[in-house]
Formats: C-alpha cells, sequence, structure tokens
C-alpha cells in the first residue's frame, strides 16, 4: 500500500482530473503563514458527494493521506500535505444549492465563498454575516470555526452552522443536525466537526443560518490617545450591553499603514472602526452612547455615518489592513498570530504585548477584533532571515503564554494547523488526550489531514 498506488488506481477512475503536475501541486502547497511550500503528490477537484466518498474509500484502502483545500487563506498552514498523499481541492463544488427565505436558511457546497454566497441573497433581503476578511470557502471557514469582524454580534461559524455533511475516513456520508434552530438528540456531532480542521471527516455540504439585512446600518471612526484609553473604550461599551456589529482596534503603526495604503489621513494613534445595526432610531441612539464612552476616554473625531460607500470604503480598508501592513516592509513576510482574552483582560494583554514588540528589532502593527477579547500581532521579517524568525516565533510564544496566563486562548479565530500544535497540552491538558481519542476512533488509520490539531501514534 502507498501513496503512488492510490494516485494510479484513482486515475483510472477519474482520468485527467487527477493532477500531478509541479505547477498544480504548487498552487495546493503554498500558504499565508511562515511555514515553507510543502506540495501535495497529487490534486483532484471532486464534483459530488460521492466522488469524494469513493476518492476517501480508495485513499483509506492505501493508507494515503487526504488533505481539503477551500481557497487556501488559513494561516497556520492548516491545507498543507505534512505527510504527502491527495489534496482535495472543492472547486467545483462551489454551489448554492438551496435558499429557504422563510426559514432564514441555506445549503451550500463546501468550495461556495461567503461573498458569492452574499451575493446570490442579495434579493431576498438576507445576508450571511460571518466576515473573516478573506473570500474564504464556506467549508473552510466550517473545518476552520472561522470568525471575523462581525463575531461579535452575530456569532463564529460554531453558531451559525446548522447541520452538515460529511465524509468519514472509511467514506462513510454522514448528516449531521437538521434545519431546527434546536435540539436535544444525542450528541451534536456538527459542532464535533466544525473547528476540527479536516481531521475528523470532509465536510461536503452545509446548512448555515441566515440573517435579515438590517433596516439601517452606520459606521464610525474614532481615534485615542493610547491604547489603554482605546480598549478602556471597548470594554465599557461592552459592558453597557451595545449590540455592536463590529468593533475593531488598529494600533498606532497599523493606522499609519491604513493612511499609505488607502489615503486616508487619520492621527496616527489607536484608533477603533465600528458599525452599529438596527432601526433608524436605534442606530442613531447606539452611535450616541459610543460617542459618550468615548469621550470619557478622550476619543476624538467621533466620526458616523449612514452611507454606504463611505462604510464600504472603511470595512475595505480595514479588510486590507493586512496587506497595508506588508506594505511597511516591502518583500517582507508576516508571521501573524492572534489569540483571544477574557475582555477584563484585553488591556493588560494588548498593552503587553505592544511593549514586548516595542523593544523588538522588529515591525508588529497590532489590530483585531476586541469586542470578543480577540487581537492580532502581523510580525514583519526579511524573507528567508532565520534570525528574525526565530524571533518572531518569540513574541508570538509570548503571546500565547500570556493569553493562557490571563485565562485566555491561544487562538481566537486563526486555528491550531501545525504553528499552534505546541500549545494544546497547556491549554487543555487532558482534554487534549480526549481530542486525540477522539480521533482515533473517527480515523484510525490517520489519513485526514495528519499533522494538524493533535498528535496520535
Amino acid at each position: 500500500m502507498s501513496i503512488q498506488s492510490a494516485i494510479a488506481e484513482l486515475g483510472k477512475r477519474f482520468g485527467d482530473r487527477v493532477q500531478t503536475g509541479d505547477s498544480v501541486r504548487a498552487l495546493h502547497g503554498g500558504n499565508e503563514s511562515y511555514f515553507d511550500e510543502i506540495l501535495p503528490d497529487a490534486v483532484i477537484l471532486p464534483r459530488s458527494t460521492d466522488e469524494v466518498s469513493e476518492i476517501v474509500k480508495t485513499c483509506a484502502a492505501h493508507d494515503c493521506p487526504i488533505v481539503a483545500w477551500g481557497t487556501g487563506t488559513s494561516l497556520e498552514a492548516h491545507a498543507l500535505a505534512v505527510r504527502g498523499g491527495i489534496t482535495l481541492d472543492f472547486a467545483e463544488m462551489a454551489a448554492v444549492l438551496e435558499v429557504n427565505q422563510g426559514d432564514m436558511d441555506c445549503r451550500v457546497q463546501p468550495g461556495c465563498t461567503r461573498e458569492a454566497l452574499n451575493t446570490e441573497l442579495r434579493a431576498t433581503g438576507l445576508f450571511f454575516p460571518v466576515d473573516p476578511g478573506a473570500n474564504a470557502s464556506l467549508g473552510g471557514m466550517a473545518a476552520t470555526r472561522a470568525s471575523g469582524t462581525t463575531a461579535v454580534r452575530y456569532g463564529t461559524m460554531r453558531e451559525n452552522v446548522l447541520a452538515l455533511e460529511v465524509v468519514l475516513a472509511d467514506g462513510r456520508i454522514v448528516r449531521t443536525g437538521s434545519r431546527a434552530r434546536k435540539s436535544s438528540a444525542g450528541y451534536d456531532l456538527t459542532k464535533l466537526i466544525v473547528g476540527s480542521e479536516g481531521t475528523l471527516a470532509i465536510i461536503t455540504e452545509l446548512t448555515l443560518r441566515l440573517q435579515g439585512q438590517p433596516e439601517a446600518a452606520a459606521s464610525a471612526v474614532c481615534g485615542f490617545p493610547d491604547i489603554d484609553a482605546a480598549v478602556g473604550a471597548v470594554q465599557a461599551v461592552m459592558q453597557m450591553g451595545v449590540p455592536m456589529a463590529r468593533i475593531e482596534f488598529l494600533d498606532a503603526e497599523c493606522v499609519r499603514a491604513v493612511n499609505l495604503a488607502d489615503g486616508r489621513e487619520m492621527p496616527e494613534t489607536p484608533h477603533l472602526f465600528l458599525e452599529f445595526h438596527g432601526s433608524e432610531a436605534g442606530v442613531a441612539e447606539q452611535a450616541e452612547t459610543v460617542r459618550d464612552i468615548a469621550d470619557e476616554f478622550g476619543g476624538s473625531a467621533f466620526d458616523w455615518s449612514t452611507d454606504h460607500q463611505v462604510r464600504a470604503k472603511l470595512w475595505h480598508a480595514r479588510h486590507n489592513a493586512y496587506y497595508s501592513v506588508k506594505a511597511l516592509r516591502p518583500g517582507c513576510r508576516a508571521v501573524t498570530t492572534d489569540v483571544c482574552v477574557p475582555i477584563s483582560a484585553l488591556a493588560q494583554a494588548v498593552r503587553e504585548t505592544a511593549d514586548d514588540i516595542s523593544q523588538s528589532v522588529l515591525m508588529g502593527p497590532i489590530l483585531g477584533h476586541v469586542g470578543d477579547g480577540n487581537f492580532h500581532a502581523a510580525l514583519l521579517i526579511e524573507e528567508g532571515s532565520a534570525e528574525e524568525l526565530a524571533e518572531a516565533k518569540r513574541l508570538a510564544h509570548r503571546m500565547a503564554e500570556r493569553a493562557l496566563r490571563l485565562g485566555g486562548t491561544v487562538t481566537g479565530e486563526h486555528g491550531v494547523g501545525m504553528g499552534k500544535l505546541k500549545y494544546m497540552q497547556d491549554e487543555h491538558g487532558d482534554g487534549w488526550q480526549l481530542m486525540a481519542t477522539i480521533k482515533q476512533a473517527m480515523d484510525p488509520k490517520g489519513i485526514l489531514n495528519p499533522g494538524k490539531v493533535v498528535e496520535v501514534n
């Protein structure tokens, strides 16, 4: 039994859809993280759940690893074929299968992206709210339990996936969950699969919860004299129970990057980008409440607008902040890491992280979804510099240790992949061994995305 024998058998069934050329493999061997390129042995683009089942059965018979691939935007090397094998690219399983407008849900294939789904939903008055920034595939978003800018109001993928169709490691096709909004019937297999990063099953269909388009929406920008003031305002807003749709933090360095890339003229101080959803009166009331809170913390130039173009430009700037930050050091590579802490510990976590970076030789702007206690650092290193990579890893390690010390998690939304594997024992204790037991039970041959999330024999 071998990888090559699996590829040969699949080639007889799928012909030239089994691709082994260097260029195709290279497209599926790169990633947004600091990990080097790792190429799979072959790439297959399935067109149906039955085909996925057939591929998995063949791979299981030959002990051949399988890695599911969405759009390749993950940040912890989730989709790299570290033990070789076959990458399943879901680009040809990207349809919106059904929209149930009255029930506010839909069914989609895993390769469908969040932007494609929302384009399809425009005429219905509904939208899918989870927004990680990148135009990620919905299958990949579920696999990594993605969240993003709107999670503070609408939740993460965990709250927005109602049901799944998955293929298990032996090729069986299983449906988890239903379209009902709640259930007490047995183990919650849907939430077990969501966030498992393709290590327990391969997602072939998702049933998603949708939201109604708000009657009114407004965005706002506000600068603060320092990090403590900005984060203090966030804590006060959340404690007041203001139903924020988005509340994003950018430090002074990140603001400078956005100014340069987007032609803005914001003062180079920490800023909050905010958004409010609701009725026209409700949005106005929320904005005024947050303005008053911002004033108490020394906030300045609290500009809010209901104009769609103004809002779109603001969130375009926020979503492109990663690339704006990278432009501060042309030709660099970014070691991007995230942690999440309780809101009460947020100011301390951000401030201590900023202090660490300020004492380092590296540039590392900080930004994040602070309404959830989640923030990121983009540590910019010279391509190929072992010394700078080691320093970035040291800073990221201190962030992770700090998050655990403050009662948080080493990753709020990026996931584990390979990058955060070394912290799982510290965060979960014996719970990590329980995860390995579940992995062993569901994938005894260890063929589903091996080398990620858990360590098994």
